[in-house]
Parts: structure tokens; C-alpha cells; sequence
């Protein structure tokens, strides 16, 4: 992994590469950021760098022996900590190593929920169990291998249970001669303010829609319109991005779906609103994440069209003669509303609520807040 691999996160890369320059590297960092921030990613791109027989001055060489065995996650100093959905065959990472390689070589934007999906895992806690702080303690207790740092990234560290970050807590307190700490973290305000004062933290924001457009066009020829619509979904995130590209073959059914249901809110038909709600329960949960988000973006540029900023409306295309069309039936009495409406429809999908009881619902509460007078 490349610091060029990773999308946008200029300032975090210049404060990672002035560290190895000056070696000032401290022994233990907070990669702090939003999903799809690139994290995770730029936590193996700086393992890659510290670890790199030939660095450069914009990182690691990518190509010496040490850059290909972080690059296949098989460095022998470099160890993971991540969640797991805790079995009898499985009580920590060490369990479940291969399938992490696995799932983070196809997408290094790695979500929690994504790995969960790999591992069939969707409707379990992920926890970082205390078992793991004995495999931290025993691992680190290793010579080095190659002579050289070893590093324990843990992916998630607010996943610990409390057990766990206690024990953390006190190897990051007395750690051992040599070794790294990298916690790659989504959620910091639930890690203990005790390891938080103990760690070094590198900040990462979400990404901007033009490093994404520019991103998914560079690297994957995405068609520009197709590109700059994705990016506009993703809201910041570049793993959403990139799974929006894999679930979805034309830019036009975002607005034709969206059409057709705000057809349906504006004049309630049960038999075809049972079609659509059928349709749509059956496309699986990104899809329907990626519905309540257009909507979101359909009513904001909406709002802003009404009260005469063009110039920040982003749709475009067809997308905007729809708009010119719709827009009228957004008014600042529903606006707040409706937008709260989809945002808590999205939070229930990621829950696992069942598809077809929230559409139904949110027909009939649409119909009644564009009918609004």
C-alpha cells in the first residue's frame, strides 16, 4: 500500500512521511476518521513505509521485499487486532487472519460492515474479546524478526470490550522496546479517555466529492457524469463509492427509482406501491442505503433551486430537468421533515429492519408531507 493509494488526506500523509524523515515516529498513533476516510488503508501504507528497504521521499518504494510482504499483509513483525463475531472456533483474530487478508486485498476501504458480510456475520456484536489482549502481550513478547519495529495495528479499538481496553490501556502505558501501536479508530469519543491522552492522534476527514470524482475517473475510466453522480452519493466516503460503482450498471435508475416512488407518495396507488416495495426490498441493503441517500440529495438541491442558489444545486443532466419539475413540492414546511424521515430510514436499514414495513411506511408519511398545505 501506497500513500498515493489513498484518496485525498494530504495533511495526514505530510505529518506521516515528516515522521519517518525526522524518525520521530511515536509509539503509539490514533488514525482517526470517518468510514471510507482511508484509515485503514494509510495505516498500511505507513507500516509499508517504515518497514521499506528503499523509502523515498513520498514513502515507501513499493517494490523491495519488505514493501510486497505488507503489501500481501504477511510481514512477519507487522500483527492485527480487528473485531470478530465470537464462537466456539473462534476467539480472536488469530482465527480469522486469512479471511481479514482476504477482505482487505479486495477492498482496502474496508468497512466493519463489510467485513461482517464477508464472514456471514451481518446479525452478530462485533467485540474485540480480552483474549486478545493476552495475543497482543504474547506477540509482542517475540524477538523482531527482521531487526526492524513491530507493529500491532488494531483495527476498531473501540470494539474492545472493557476487560480488553484496560489491558491496552496498560501496555500502552509500559510498552515494549521497538513496537508501534497503530489504533485505526471510526468512533474515538467511545475509546477511554485514558488511551486517548496515551496515543499520538492522526486526524482524517471524509473526502471531498471532487477527490472522489477525480479518483474513480483515474482509476477506474469512469465514465464523468457516472463518476461525479457516485461521488455525490458516497458523501464523503470513497469505500461507498466504490460499492456503489459494483451495485450499480447505470447512473439513470437512481433517478428512475426515486421517480418512481415519489409518483407513488403523490398519488397512493396500494397495488403498485406493493410492486415497487417488492422491487426494492428484494435489491439488498446497499441498494436501499443508496435510495434514502439520493432522496437526501434530491430534497436538499431541491431546497436550494427554491430559494434562487443554483448555483449549488449538483444534479445535473436529466437529473435537473426532473428537478426543475419537483422542486415546487419541497417547501421549507415538509423540507425538515422528509429529510428526517430518509435519514432515519437509512439508520434502520443498516439495523437489519425489515425493508418492506419501513417502505410502506414511508410512502404513506411522504404522501402526507408533500401533500402538505
Amino acid at each position: 500500500m501506497l500513500y498515493a493509494n489513498i484518496v485525498g488526506q494530504q495533511e495526514a500523509k505530510g505529518r506521516l512521511l515528516k515522521m519517518v524523515r525526522e524518525s520521530r515516529v511515536p509509539h503509539a498513533l490514533l488514525f482517526s476518521g470517518k468510514e471510507g476516510s482511508g484509515n485503514l488503508p494509510a495505516a498500511l501504507a505507513f507500516a509499508q513505509h517504515l518497514y521499506c528497504k528503499q523509502p523515498t521521499s513520498y514513502g515507501s518504494c513499493g517494490s523491495c521485499i519488505s514493501c510486497n510482504k505488507v503489501a500481501k499483509l504477511i510481514h512477519p513483525d507487522l500483527h492485527f487486532v480487528f473485531p470478530i463475531a465470537k464462537s466456539k472456533d473462534v476467539k480472536s483474530s488469530n482465527d480469522l487472519i486469512k479471511e481479514f487478508r482476504e477482505a482487505f486485498l479486495h477492498q482496502p476501504y474496508l468497512s466493519l460492515n463489510d467485513w461482517f458480510s464477508e464472514l456471514n456475520a451481518e446479525n452478530k456484536q462485533p467485540i474485540i474479546p480480552v483474549e486478545e489482549s493476552n495475543d497482543i502481550l504474547r506477540k509482542l513478547s517475540y524477538t523482531s524478526y527482521e531487526g526492524t519495529y513491530k507493529i500491532m495495528l488494531i483495527w476498531q479499538p473501540e470494539k474492545m470490550n472493557a476487560e480488553a481496553a484496560n489491558r491496552l490501556l496498560k501496555i500502552l502505558e509500559e510498552p515494549p522496546e521497538q513496537t508501534i501501536f497503530i489504533l485505526v479508530t471510526t468512533q474515538p469519543d467511545q475509546l477511554l479517555a485514558t488511551i486517548l491522552s496515551r496515543v499520538q492522534q492522526i486526524p482524517f476527514y471524509s473526502c471531498t466529492e471532487k477527490e472522489i470524482t477525480d479518483a474513480l475517473i483515474t482509476n477506474y475510466k469512469v465514465n464523468p457524469e457516472v463518476a461525479r453522480q457516485t461521488a455525490m452519493l458516497a458523501n464523503g466516503n470513497y469505500g461507498e463509492a466504490l460499492t456503489l460503482l459494483t451495485h450499480n450498471d447505470e447512473s439513470v435508475s437512481f433517478l428512475n427509482n426515486f421517480q418512481s416512488f415519489m409518483r407513488l407518495a403523490l398519488k397512493f396507488d396500494c397495488n403498485k406501491a406493493i410492486a415497487w416495495i417488492d422491487e426494492n426490498a428484494a435489491t439488498g441493503r446497499e441498494k436501499q442505503k443508496q435510495f434514502f441517500q439520493y432522496g437526501l440529495e434530491v430534497f436538499r438541491d431541491s431546497l436550494m433551486y427554491n430559494f434562487g442558489n443554483k448555483d449549488l444545486v449538483r444534479l445535473s443532466g436529466h437529473e435537473k430537468l426532473f428537478l426543475e419539475k419537483f422542486a415546487p413540492f419541497i417547501t421549507q414546511k415538509n423540507y425538515e421533515k422528509l429529510v428526517e424521515e430518509f435519514n432515519n430510514n437509512y439508520y434502520y436499514i443498516e439495523r437489519n429492519a425489515n425493508p418492506k414495513i419501513l417502505f410502506m411506511d414511508l410512502i404513506l408519511k411522504t404522501n402526507e408531507l408533500i401533500n402538505l398545505k
